[in-house]
């Protein structure tokens, strides 16, 4: 994944009702390697990577730049929301010369199903929002991870196509900053989204 681009960084930190995104920091580094080395937390990633390795490699402040945030809760990180720029070599794409920014995130487990990861997306997306105005976003997850995608499409993320990746099958969805007109059902809302 590529760096977002030229933006003012560190944002402000974003607060929500529950959450703050910040940038990184040193006392982050050993939740990032707890993240990372999670078979939990990497099922539907790749898998969990060595600890060891990630002792020796992650960096005393870990994901300084642009596009990544801390997610705290209570002045604890519990996870991560990250903005990347989608490499072109990958399949999926919504704009005929890539680059599209990507959302990802990683939550500890303890906080699964709390609602954290659709909150603190959120922000990261009004962020992203005024940060690069009229450009989409686009996310990426395993079909099997029903939960990623439940969160996608309650962020507005629209699918896009499905194909074969890391040996699984992935849902690709696109979600656009531009302002839409929300149609109410009767037992959920959709916002209707443009296709790139």
């Amino acid at each position: 994944m590529g760096e977002l681009g030229p933006v003012v960084w560190p944002p402000v930190r974003l607060g929500t009702e529950r959450l703050v995104l910040r940038e990184s920091e040193a006392r982050d580094r050993a939740v990032l390697i707890d993240l990372l080395a999670s078979a939990e937390v990497r099922t539907y990633l790749g898998g969990p990577r060595q600890r060891a390795a990630l002792e020796s490699g992650v960096p005393e402040v870990p994901g300084r730049r642009p596009g990544v945030f801390v997610v705290e809760r209570d002045g604890a990180m519990i996870g991560t929301v990250t903005l990347d720029r989608r490499d072109a070599e990958r399949p999926g794409h919504v704009r005929p010369g890539a680059g599209e920014a990507e959302l990802s995130y990683m939550f500890l487990p303890k906080v699964w199903g709390r609602g954290y990861a659709l909150e603190a997306c959120s922000a990261a997306l009004d962020w992203f929002a005024d940060a690069f105005p009229g450009e989409p976003v686009v996310l990426c997850t395993q079909v099997a991870n029903d939960r990623s995608v439940r969160v996608a499409q309650k962020l507005g993320f629209t699918e896009v196509e499905r194909f074969e990746e890391f040996g699984a099958e992935q849902w690709f969805g696109v979600w656009s900053p531009v302002p839409r007109s929300r149609t109410v059902h009767p037992k959920r809302q959709v916002r209707p989204t443009t296709h790139y």
